[in-house]
């Protein structure tokens, strides 16, 4: 079966942002008087629970000492209040990772269909295509956020919604995440997947990789590759992928 879509992550795949959703937590927390400060080491290990507002109930149970203060909490209020700022930073202090704008190119010259597959929010993934995403002028099919699905990465939910809107099989796509949630979603929906870990995401078990990478590689930037078929040159390519994803075994029938 030829490759024929690529399912994109959005946070630490397309943009390197981890990083700019804990400052944005930590400016909310602050602002909404709460006296709760995460360090990187403390949000990297807070990344295994997917979801910003599943993250902050996790972090506050764990703190017996701020109970009247998240008592007080509009917990949806304050969630908005760090989406908000988050937008803000994403807007004007990122940009996409090394290789992502010249893959995505290259799979839309192709003719490979394209989907964005994140439990971030809507609202975040608007603020990318109208930034970061608008110049690449690429067409994205489907997209799916955290707001439709029930059940966020390491669920499969997400995957399978995509795939039935695209109106593919698994063994159709290849996934692009960063993470191990994010592989372990798209492995649970049976989609070949390659992995490009950065800072927060680096030690992660990314055990059924199709490749792990630590990021896609520019011209005078290549990519370091942990795991996988050796890759052609400095750089993944599309015909990096496509013969990755034809190596597969198929079932028989």
């Amino acid at each position: 079966m030829p490759l024929g879509a690529l399912l994109w992550d959005m946070d630490g795949t397309l943009v390197d942002s981890e990083e700019l959703h804990r400052l944005a937590f930590n400016q909310a927390f602050a602002q909404a008087g709460l006296e709760l400060r995460w360090g990187r080491r403390e949000y990297r290990d807070l990344l295994a629970v997917a979801g910003g507002r599943e993250r902050i109930r996790h972090a506050l149970a764990a703190r017996p000492d701020l109970c009247a203060q998240a008592a007080r909490l509009d917990l949806a209020a304050l969630h908005r209040r760090k989406t908000r700022i988050f937008g803000a930073l994403l807007a004007g202090a990122t940009t996409l990772r090394p290789g992502v704008a010249r893959l995505l190119r290259q799979a839309e010259a192709a003719g490979l269909r394209q989907a964005i597959v994140t439990t971030t929010s809507a609202a975040n993934v608007d603020i990318l295509l109208g930034t970061h995403l608008r110049a690449v002028d690429v067409r994205f099919a489907a997209m799916v956020t955290g707001e439709d699905v029930a059940a966020k990465k390491p669920a499969p939910h997400a995957h399978l919604l995509a795939l039935a809107r695209l109106g593919l099989e698994s063994d159709d796509c290849l996934a692009l995440e960063d993470s191990g949630n994010g592989l372990a979603a798209a492995r649970a929906a049976g989609i070949p997947t390659l992995v490009t870990w950065n800072a927060y995401t680096e030690e992660d078990d990314f055990c059924g990789a199709l490749g792990v990478l630590d990021h896609l590689g520019e011209p005078g930037k290549p990519c370091r590759q942990r795991s996988g078929t050796p890759l052609g040159g400095p750089c993944v390519n599309l015909e990096d992928l496509r013969a990755w994803h034809g190596s597969l075994p198929r079932a028989a029938g």
